[in-house]
């Protein structure tokens, strides 16, 4: 990167900085960012691009187009925060009681606004970029109702790119792998159901506690004997309810648990083996059972392409030690998912964080953003829009 750029990124941090702050103090959740959304909206007409809030729930569009290309690319920040009770201590703590944004969604939306910013100012890329900052990320799928709600559509967008805060990993480098890099999860809910009895006469009933123990104990085979062991698969039970007092079984007890994998194939894999040993042991108990299988985000898998653009960004200003590409997949997931599969082309990048604590990672009341990360996201962002949409190209 020549020096007058790395001068344009420098003036621009103290009011990143200052954005990130401000969202900090004021997180929303959901499909509930309503101020969140003004901000990104006044600051991208601030800057002049063409804003757009008509697209899906909180979702902002910014449209930035330079030169006479036709090419596009999309850039996506999340703008929501966590149901979460801050415990930083922080100046800029969250002043919203039970919400806080402990995933670093803050910073990343204000990181892409300075990035309009700059391109904004220093237009140096030929083609139409498009800010897309989304709603929803935790939990709700906001990516899968934004293109249900034709973002693309309206947006055509050739590659797509996200960036995210990554704790545990190189600090101050930047991550970009060649396919997956986040899994798919699916959530189940298992209920087993029967007579109940007291304590003392356990004859009298059937016992789904006992039904609910050996399922849990025998799914678990279905990671150890039903895949290659050399493939991602993770099975959970999260949750065990029934019951309420101890001298007597309850007639019902449900089981919820997670699937996450990166094969596709393995959803429908996990659910038929679930549906069979559960079926089984109901049968073998004398139950009735009912199976209630939610298919959540795909898997999010970087594209060669996007996974390569990503990595010439990079390397037009980082040193090669500072550029990762061979980092292990997460076992977490991401709605990502939707928007780089509907394109078909971009990557997912990680911005290392450094070594924290459980409490200090992801999702944990005692988050804190990185700011080391500011400028790197700042930077990477600008050097996609070059990337992405050369100047010369076909």
């Amino acid at each position: 990167m020549n020096m007058q750029r790395n001068d344009y990124v420098d003036a621009v941090l103290p009011d990143v900085i200052s954005w990130q702050r401000r969202l900090h103090r004021t997180p929303e959740l959901g499909f509930a960012e309503e101020k969140t959304a003004d901000f990104v909206a006044h600051k991208l007409a601030e800057f002049g691009l063409e804003v757009h809030r008509d697209v899906s729930e909180t979702a902002v569009v910014g449209v930035l187009t330079s030169g006479t290309s036709s090419r596009t690319a999309m850039f996506r920040a999340e703008l929501d925060a966590l149901p979460v009770q801050e415990a930083t201590g922080l100046a800029h703590s969250s002043e919203v009681e039970g919400a806080m944004h402990a995933c670093g969604h803050d910073a990343h939306t204000a990181m892409l606004l300075g990035a309009a910013k700059l391109l904004s100012e220093t237009p140096n890329f030929d083609g139409t970029l498009y800010f897309v900052f989304q709603p929803a990320e935790e939990v709700h799928g906001g990516g899968k109702k934004m293109v249900a709600d034709g973002l693309l559509a309206r947006f055509p967008a050739e590659k797509v790119f996200s960036q995210h805060n990554w704790p545990g990993v190189k600090e101050e480098a930047v991550i970009v792998t060649d396919g997956p890099i986040m899994a798919g999860v699916d959530d189940f809910t298992l209920t087993f159901m029967g007579k109940g009895a007291h304590a003392a006469m356990p004859e009298l009933g059937d016992d789904p506690v006992l039904a609910a123990a050996e399922f849990i104990s025998s799914a678990q085979r279905i990671v150890s004997r039903t895949v290659d062991p050399k493939s991602a698969l993770v099975l959970s039970f999260t949750q065990v309810h029934g019951g309420r007092i101890n001298n007597i079984v309850p007639g019902q007890i449900e089981v919820q648990g997670t699937a996450r994998f990166f094969d596709p194939d393995f959803s429908d894999h996990v659910e038929a083996k679930i549906t069979q040993i559960a079926g089984g042991i109901a049968q073998a108990h004398g139950l009735d059972y009912a199976l209630d299988y939610r298919k959540g985000y795909p898997a999010v898998v970087n594209s060669a392409n996007g996974a390569a653009t990503a990595k010439a960004a990079a390397d037009s200003f980082l040193p090669a030690e500072r550029v990762v590409t061979d980092e292990a997949a997460s076992l977490g997931c991401e709605d990502f998912s939707y928007l780089l599969n509907a394109v078909g082309d971009g990557a997912y990048i990680w911005l290392g964080a450094g070594n924290v604590g459980p409490r200090e990672g992801l999702h944990g009341d005692q988050f804190v953003f990185n700011d080391k990360l500011f400028p790197i996201g700042l930077r990477m962002w600008v050097s996609l829009a070059e990337t992405a949409l050369p100047h010369g190209a076909s």
